[in-house]
């Protein structure tokens, strides 16, 4: 199911034919550097997470597959997660190789964040990248996150950016 588009981007919900996508993005030992996961061991273990996301029942918002609209391409994924423990919102996101550099991230991003704010009324947002991650810090600083502390998550440095929701009720 579509859930926004972006001038170039097109984000929906993640089904199990993405399976060998999400493969082959969490298959990158470059994309995996900073985030603490590890890859999948197979295509089917990637469809069988897929199969078990819940995040869109449960909450009616997750991690989005990110999709060029000018080819169909499958980039990664990005969108938002309830952690409960902490009772934060989280937005993330993980592309491909191939596609950093090119403001994909940023847009995607973006849009997630509004999404949050608006459709979901939430009303703060937490991005999270490990402190030598400029990249993906860059991408929570241009979306108007800004830095709030450093935190130890389960023995890994979190650089914690922040951002209040400014539509008004």
């Amino acid at each position: 199911m579509k859930i926004l588009e972006t001038p170039r981007l097109t984000l929906r919900e993640m089904t199990p034919e993405d399976a060998e996508s999400a493969y082959i993005l969490n298959s990158d030992p470059e994309v995996l550097k900073y985030t603490g996961d590890n890859p999948f061991e197979s295509v089917e273990e990637a469809r069988e997470f897929l199969e078990k996301y819940e995040s869109y029942k449960k909450y009616g918002f997750g991690r989005w597959a990110v999709i060029l609209k000018e080819t169909g391409e499958y980039l990664g994924w990005c969108g938002l997660k309830y952690i409960p423990e902490l009772d934060e919102f989280d937005i993330g996101y993980r592309l491909m190789k191939k596609f950093w550099g090119k403001g994909y991230a940023t847009e995607a991003a973006e849009a997630c964040l509004k999404l949050g704010f608006g459709q979901f009324g939430m009303k703060t947002i937490v991005g999270r990248a490990m402190p030598e991650n400029g990249a993906s810090v860059r991408v929570l600083e241009k979306i108007g996150l800004t830095y709030l502390e450093n935190r130890v998550e389960d023995g890994t440095e979190e650089v914690i950016y922040v951002k209040q929701n400014e539509i008004q009720e």
